[in-house]
């Protein structure tokens, strides 16, 4: 049987391709939201990071109805990092709206979901966004796409999809390339039409596949999923199946479904329903709610094993503790274990020092993420340079490969190709549209994209693009130097003073402005020779009392650039560390005395 009053549907694409601005514009066009209302922009980013930053973090459910059938939207992220949380969303759908670029067409994190949308045979509505850009080229991106299924082995059914040309930011789609629309009717009815019902056997208990996991100060832990099967009820008693396989009992103390973007309270749950229940308290995702009377787990979620490795750990420098709530390893440890719950692509191992855990997860800017939203919540703590997870087969190592994809101006291609060679990249395809701009593509270890973002930035002026999605393991392909430049490291505690730094700038980058606190053993800059080089940022000017021409200048120092998360992480070495507290971003030596 099917449920024809629910469809629910993913919209997945690659970063910065218009998935929330579309969103916002399906709630508002259904009716979600009264026109006495003041809506924000980007509603679904209701994190800080996310509307910061301007990117989609953590998959997010919203509900809108269009001839009354509720629309199930989940807003997923666009970052190959976030990987886990869309193959987590395609769990609760029956379909995908693909949104593409214009200009830019199909990218690394659009293949990447695209793959695993097509291999739940999901159907899939195209959305070639942004057909007002001056450098559209909506045609071609639609050869693109195509081709993209056909190299996906896609089958007969998934390539026929239907095609839409829209203007998100406008609130406007179209069958047409040529004809505007007005309004995302046309998209509302391909949702409809191409978007199944959720089916189910009437026959079967209820069952409940957990995908996500919320907490609310009034009921405890939120069991989110969706159901396939059965009804259930407040009030009534029901079991979770864990890992284990053995039932837990829980009373469902209340139900919810979404509307809108907030919660409304149900008194029952249907098949392909996307519902909260609370009363589970020890259930996580991946988890099956079903009857007491006839337990039946549904498959567990299985996502990509994580490539990267990062060590967590407490902040044991000098300045430990004073400027931030929490610096015990306990409560670390239990900080990251309560992250685990919530996201199903990271994963922790204990290592041999107590006070330490290995955190594994898809890439450096996850770990960024995750860092930087402790880093608020008022942590402190300490983290090594990320290292790329090898695995063993045959008495070989192979290590991670990704398919980079480079989108920059022809000027740069020399720079980038010499620096990617280096970094055991091959590359793979260069196409050259006639607009000035190339685009590139390589195959790269893992290991070699960790610390490079930056560089590439420098080398294009800010005006490249770069992404990146895992393909499988090679043989190791042999080592390479990170960085070609050693610290400028501090060998006392003070405060850095200007005729000190003044003195250090023709040794290297400084990190530091004057004022700042330092202690033995902290970089204060990037030294401009290979090898670290101990220096004195607090040594003061000596006073006489002898006057003489030109020795009471004022002393001009270069500018200071703020040190990012990111940045700091790209900079260190295996024998250095990044001491992060809510007020500070330090980097320091793992062993802070000087080894003579």
């Amino acid at each position: 049987m099917k449920n024809e009053l629910v469809r629910n549907v993913a919209i997945i694409a690659h970063v910065d391709h218009g998935k929330t601005t579309l969103v916002d514009h399906l709630l508002k066009q259904s009716g979600t939201f009264g026109s006495h209302e003041s809506v924000s922009d980007r509603v679904m980013d209701s994190m800080d990071l996310e509307r910061e930053r301007g990117i989609t973090i953590a998959a997010k459910n919203c509900s809108l109805k269009y001839k009354n059938v509720r629309i199930n939207v989940i807003d997923t992220p666009g970052h190959a990092d976030f990987g886990g949380e869309v193959e987590r969303a395609l769990m609760m759908v029956d379909g995908a709206v693909l949104l593409v670029d214009s200009s830019e067409g199909p990218l690394p994190q659009t293949r990447f979901v695209l793959r695993k949308a097509l291999a739940r045979n999901l159907p899939i509505i195209v959305v070639i966004n942004k057909i007002d850009r001056k450098d559209a080229r909506a045609k071609e991106v639609l050869d693109q796409v195509y081709d993209l299924f056909i190299d996906l082995d896609a089958n007969e059914d998934q390539i026929d999809f239907p095609v839409l040309y829209a203007v998100g930011r406008d609130g406007w789609a179209s069958k047409e390339l040529d004809s505007p629309g007005k309004d995302l009717t046309p998209l509302f009815e391909s949702i409809i039409e191409t978007v199944p019902a959720p089916d189910f056997k009437p026959d079967e208990p209820f069952q409940m596949l957990v995908l996500n996991i919320g907490y609310s100060d009034y009921v405890g832990r939120l069991a989110i999923g969706r159901v396939f099967s059965g009804t259930a009820r407040k009030n009534e008693r029901l079991a979770a199946i864990g890992k284990s396989g053995t039932p837990t009992p829980l009373r469902v103390s209340k139900l919810q479904s979404y509307e809108g973007v907030s919660f409304a309270e149900i008194e029952e749950a249907n098949p392909g329903d996307i519902v909260i229940l609370a009363g589970a308290e020890e259930v996580s995702i991946g988890d099956t709610i079903t009857t007491v009377e006839t337990p039946k787990a549904l498959p567990r979620i299985v996502v990509d094993e994580p490539t990267i490795g990062m060590e967590f750990t407490v902040n044991n420098g000098p300045f430990s503790g004073r400027e931030g709530k929490y610096v015990q390893s306990q409560r670390l440890k239990e900080r990251l274990k309560k992250e685990t719950l919530y996201n199903v692509a990271l994963a922790i191992e204990e290592t041999p020092d107590p006070d330490s855990l290995l955190v594994k997860g898809r890439g450096e800017f996850q770990m960024a993420i995750l860092i930087e939203t402790m880093r608020r919540e008022g942590f402190e703590l300490c983290v090594r340079r990320p290292r790329v997870l090898t695995r063993e087969l045959n008495g070989k190592t192979e290590e991670p490969i990704e398919h980079l994809v480079i989108d920059c101006d022809e000027t740069s291609v020399g720079i980038i190709t010499e620096r990617l060679s280096q970094r055991k990249g091959r590359l793979s395809n260069m196409v050259n549209h006639g607009t000035g701009r190339v685009k590139l593509e390589f195959s790269i270890p893992s290991r070699g994209l960790l610390g490079y973002r930056n560089q590439f930035l420098t080398d294009t002026r800010g005006t490249g693009l770069m992404s990146s999605y895992l393909v499988g393991y090679e043989e190791y392909r042999g080592d390479f130097p990170s960085r070609q430049t050693g610290s400028l490291v501090s060998d006392r505690e003070g405060d850095a003073v200007p005729y000190a730094l003044f003195h250090l700038e023709p040794r290297g980058i400084l990190f530091i402005p004057p004022g700042v606190k330092v202690y033995e053993g902290m970089v204060v800059g990037e030294h401009n020779r290979d090898g670290d080089l101990w220096v004195n940022p607090c040594k003061t000017k000596k006073l006489t009392n002898v006057r003489a021409a030109m020795k009471d200048d004022n002393v001009i120092l270069t500018p200071v650039t703020p040190m990012s998360l990111e940045r700091a992480i790209d900079f260190i070495r295996d024998d250095e560390m990044v001491e992060i507290t809510p007020l500070s971003i330090r980097i320091r030596k793992r062993s802070l005395k000087k080894v003579s």
